[in-house]
């Protein structure tokens, strides 16, 4: 047999596509993959739902029923006070906790579910496979978050009450100092008988409100005892005089939230989204279950944040500071009310912004390390 060679032919070089399973960045397949699976979690998915989107929506559905159908009895479903309450209390609490469970459940899902092993056996990184839960997991939460609050922001301004209830009088918002003066004085009885004010108004000028009986402002008599009724300068001197002490408190309310004050609540309340899905991930994973994870997460939030902002613990001082919950809620806008209340007064242990900045990504970091080398370190 003769083997013919042809001598023109150059041998054709096969080149052998990289094999790129070994990278520990994640490909847009593998963060598909993984939002998938965590969307296809009916359950879970249900109560995220019900909480950040479900929860605001029946609450303001509800109050906007009560005021159409009995509009004396039920105030505006919406306006600043609603707002402050759902953004600084509902969706800031339950916002982390609904985060975290997602985090938790992504970082731990694989291993519970026995689908360690076969992740494993492709060869794809382990570092690639923990990365890719961060994107899928932040796709959906601050997803929903930012539609619960959305829902907040349209109802809290379009429902806004006609006028600003300040101590439970109705008044025009935006008044200059001289503006809440001049309304004063043409509503001495509201003012002198509602609004706050220290000492005692000129020429000793007060309220009378017995139970009922009209209210009616009064002076005290030529014998310091029995009270007569005030002329109508002496009324609108005392209540200029009141709107002038409640000025400072007065240009701090307001009808409903402004444009700015939406903007800076949403990105603080997204942050607070990704803190506890991020923190939520690496424990599950370092702890290789859910429900220890979620827990732990809730007494963070419930217990530990709470006690840490309110309480100042000699010799803890700075670790109270290490506290990711007292880290943010330095970084809350200064419009909205204390998380977890206050009374008025702000308790939060006193913090520079760089420190609570630093607080965060030290959060952020390390726990996404410790997740990663868990999932690296442990066997198939």
């Amino acid at each position: 047999m003769t083997t013919v060679h042809d001598a023109g032919a150059s041998p054709v070089t096969l080149k052998s596509k990289r094999d790129r399973r070994g990278s520990p960045l994640p490909t847009g397949a593998m963060i598909a993959t993984r939002f998938m699976e965590l969307r296809l979690r009916r359950g879970l998915m249900i109560t995220l739902v019900l909480v950040t989107v479900g929860l605001p929506t029946v609450f303001l559905g509800v109050r906007l029923l009560l005021h159409a159908l009995v509009p004396k009895t039920y105030g505006p479903a919406g306006g600043y006070d609603i707002y402050t309450a759902m953004s600084a209390g509902v969706l800031y609490t339950f916002g982390f906790i609904v985060a975290s469970t997602l985090g938790c459940t992504a970082g731990s899902v694989d291993l519970s579910e026995g689908m360690f092993r076969h992740l494993v056996i492709t060869g794809r990184s382990r570092l690639a496979l923990y990365l890719a839960r961060i994107p899928a997991g932040l796709a959906i939460i601050c997803s929903l978050v930012a539609i619960g609050f959305t829902i907040v922001c349209a109802v809290c301004v379009f429902a806004a009450p006609a006028k600003l209830s300040y101590n439970g009088v109705a008044v025009p918002s935006g008044l200059s100092q001289s503006g809440l003066e001049d309304w004063a004085a043409q509503h001495p009885t509201e003012v002198l008988c509602s609004f706050y004010y220290d000492g005692q108004p000129s020429q000793g000028v007060g309220c009378d409100n017995p139970p009922g009986q009209p209210a009616r402002i009064v002076v005290a008599g030529p014998d310091r005892q029995q009270p007569v009724p005030a002329t109508a300068s002496q009324a609108r001197a005392a209540a200029v005089e009141i709107a002038r002490q409640n000025y400072p408190d007065y240009k701090k309310q307001f009808r409903y939230p402004s444009n700015s004050l939406m903007v800076k609540t949403g990105l603080w309340l997204e942050l607070e989204a990704v803190i506890g899905f991020v923190v939520g991930l690496g424990l599950g994973s370092l702890l290789g279950q859910r429900t220890t994870a979620v827990m732990l997460m809730i007494v963070l939030e419930i217990i530990l944040t709470p006690i840490a902002i309110r309480t100042r613990i000699p010799h803890f001082i700075n670790g109270q500071r290490g506290i990711v919950g007292v880290a943010t809620a330095h970084l809350e806008p200064g419009q909205l009310p204390l998380a977890f209340g206050g009374g008025g007064h702000d308790f939060r242990v006193t913090e520079s912004t760089t420190t609570a900045v630093c607080v965060i990504l030290a959060w952020l970091i390390g726990w996404t390390a410790l997740g990663a080398w868990r999932m690296i370190t442990r066997d198939a």
